[in-house]
């Protein structure tokens, strides 16, 4: 399980390209994170520290300010704001970890794994509460509405997942509630608010902010097959992770669908019972129903709608990047 479906591949996007325009934005917004993380409480600094030499892409603050670069905005709310999606986005990861008892992420020991779960849930919270200071220095409550709606409803999500692990009926579109919830509305959160720094008409806000959420279905589910064809080392975390614990993501419900009914029985055991004793076979069912192909289709439509919204938008360089970042989504190996 090393590679994309063979029948799949657009040219790699070139990710490094992105960065490095992003990159004087982002420096500064690492070294606030790294400022607004620090605490009197010795523990606090432990986990922090970890959460930050554990890296990851940065993607949701990086598209914020790309977004914001496309919108034409040259200020520093900017900064601050990509902090506060990168808390949120942070806090839920720790929560996470916890809920789905995860002991791997980026290739690390999860928080939870060195830690323990109450530290994990209560510096979790810590994040969400500094996300809130953040987000009323900027004293502007259309704002504070978008970030404030946006966390609340990736708390639906989270609830909505838990319902449906284990559950071998959860159809597309109980699927597709969930991520919408969990991933797509803080991308597109981070987008729109670009949009809304630039001061560009309501028309070229919400094509961003429609942008960032088929950027972020298209991630999700690009995400959930990286779980069938990547390989620990590259991908991060342990293959076979979201079958583990029961979660009906896409390539299941796809195999579910075409499956031969002796292949259907393992499949949904798999999903209720959780456990990996059969991911070889369960693997070898999942490709022997075209759902891989299935799924990366699906992800290359999200990805394509979220450059159909750019259109909307006057040409620049930061457009192109946010492109880019939509080919990137969906075929990246980790």
């Amino acid at each position: 399980m090393n590679s994309m479906p063979a029948d799949a591949p657009r040219p790699t996007a070139d990710f490094d390209s992105v960065r490095a325009l992003a990159a004087a934005d982002m420096q500064r917004v690492d070294a606030l994170i790294r400022h607004r993380l620090s605490s009197d409480v010795v523990l606090i600094n432990q986990i922090a520290d970890h959460i930050i030499a554990g890296g990851g892409k940065r993607l949701r603050p990086m598209l914020h300010v790309l977004a914001a670069g496309a919108a034409g905005y040259r200020g520093e709310q900017q900064v601050k704001l990509a902090a506060v999606i990168e808390f949120i986005h942070t806090s839920t990861l720790l929560h996470d970890d916890v809920v789905d008892e995860s002991d791997l992420r980026r290739g690390r020991k999860t928080a939870n794994a060195l830690w323990g779960n109450a530290a994990s849930v209560l510096v979790g919270d810590f994040l969400y509460s500094r996300s809130f200071q953040l987000m009323v220095e900027l004293d502007d409550m259309r704002v504070m509405r978008i970030l404030a709606d946006t966390t609340n409803t990736i708390a639906e999500g989270e609830v909505l997942q838990l319902l449906n692990i284990g559950n071998a009926d959860v159809d597309e579109a109980a699927y597709l509630a969930v991520i919408e919830r969990k991933t797509a509305v803080l991308f597109a959160a981070a987008t729109e608010l670009g949009g809304i720094l630039g001061g560009l008409p309501q028309a070229q806000v919400e094509a961003l902010r429609e942008y960032g959420m088929q950027l972020g279905y298209a991630f999700q589910i690009a995400d959930d097959l990286l779980d069938y064809v990547s390989d620990a080392d590259t991908l991060g975390k342990n293959i076979g992770d979201d079958l583990a614990e029961g979660k009906p993501t896409l390539p299941l419900i796809y195999a579910l669908e075409k499956a031969s009914v002796e292949q259907a029985q393992s499949l949904r055991h798999a999903i209720e019972h959780g456990g990996l004793d059969s991911l070889d076979r369960i693997v070898a069912a999942i490709r022997d129903s075209g759902a891989l192909e299935r799924t990366r289709e699906r992800a290359l439509r999200h990805a394509d709608a979220a450059c159909e919204a750019l259109d909307a938008l006057p040409a620049s360089p930061y457009r192109d990047a946010l492109r880019t970042l939509a080919d990137y989504s969906v075929n990246r190996s980790h």
